[in-house]
């Protein structure tokens, strides 16, 4: 009997793995309509789960010296008895939790998609794709923003270090041999959306490619992550770097190209409905992404519109706590 289910999440600090999770979780939700969950993931990653259905509470987790953060995290859970426990970091706080079941995912690196790890925890095969929740409110402002009757291509420039950034000028070259293509083909104009993460350092990542594109809009920094998820699901393509921003568009099911450099796109490439990843030349994790070229990228990025179809960037229906993804 799972109504009224107590269930324990913890997933990571980072958006990218966040996001990857939420397939697992959506698929606990499915099985256990009633649970009451809480949520404990960093703060980057905590309005991801804002119109999550069942959720109870979210405890966000900030790094502290010596991981007193998990001593916190323990004092904020020991006072409840949990039928399940999931714990995606492989800590040990679970087993000093009263808890009827415990799921804990061990660290270190394997071989194959991060997906399919998470999948493994609960004997999927093959896994449940991520997903992202939105409400209607976000919906709402995501087409205000985002009006109808425009086609939209969202580009997400930035990433969490140096490596992983495919330079700002290839962008704007992409984006302007994407946006001639479209009228070429006869798919009418193509508008870029630049999106980023908060902060300064972001801001500042974006601004050359915002720079060169006078008709691009800008939508990055300050909004809750539903929001975002909501505005890439308006958008008929994404090209972005390596970074949380591409899981997101992933999941939201927004056809979604991945850049990648030195990081394994193997193990961390977009998982989505339509979703691929397109990798620099050399051995993967030591490639560096500035020799992604744009010739190889546009090709990538049209093949994957072209799949997609006209359908792409239609509008999920407005139901609270809309799961904007496929799980497979």
């Amino acid at each position: 009997m799972s109504r009224g289910m107590r269930i324990l999440f913890i997933t990571s600090t980072r958006l990218g793995d966040a996001v990857l999770s939420t397939g697992l979780l959506d698929v606990l939700l499915a099985r256990h309509p009633g649970a009451r969950v809480t949520i404990a993931c960093g703060p980057v990653a905590a309005s991801l789960f804002d119109a999550m259905p069942g959720r109870e509470r979210t405890i966000v987790v900030t790094k502290r010296r010596h991981d007193l953060h998990w001593l916190s995290l323990w004092r904020d859970c020991v006072g409840t008895r949990w039928d399940l426990c999931v714990d995606l970091r492989g800590s040990a706080i679970t087993l000093f939790l009263s808890a009827r079941r415990r799921l804990i995912m061990r660290g270190g690196r394997r071989q194959g998609a991060r997906v399919a790890h998470l999948g493994a925890l609960l004997g999927l095969s093959p896994p449940p794709l991520p997903v992202v929740w939105t409400a209607p409110a976000d919906r709402e402002r995501a087409r205000a923003i985002l009006p109808d009757g425009t086609r939209w291509l969202a580009l997400a420039p930035t990433a969490n270090w140096v490596g992983k950034i495919w330079p700002a000028d290839r962008f704007v070259a992409l984006a302007q041999a994407l946006q001639a293509h479209a009228v070429q083909a006869g798919h009418g104009p193509l508008r870029p959306v630049v999106l980023y993460g908060p902060g300064e350092a972001e801001r500042r990542m974006a601004a050359p490619v915002l720079a060169a594109l006078p008709d691009a809009v800008d939508a990055g920094g300050d909004h809750a992550l539903p929001q975002v998820a909501a505005l890439l699901a308006r958008c008929q393509g994404f090209v972005g770097n390596d970074s949380g921003l591409m899981h997101l568009s992933a999941a939201a099911g927004t056809p979604t190209l991945g850049l990648f450099g030195p990081s394994r796109m193997t193990e961390y490439g977009p998982a989505g409905r339509c979703a691929r990843g397109v990798a620099a030349p050399g051995p993967e994790g030591h490639a560096p992404i500035a020799g992604l070229e744009v010739a190889t990228v546009l090709r990538a990025a049209i093949d994957l519109l072209d799949a997609a179809g006209p359908a792409a960037g239609d509008i999920p229906g407005d139901a609270p706590g809309d799961a904007m993804s496929v799980v497979a």
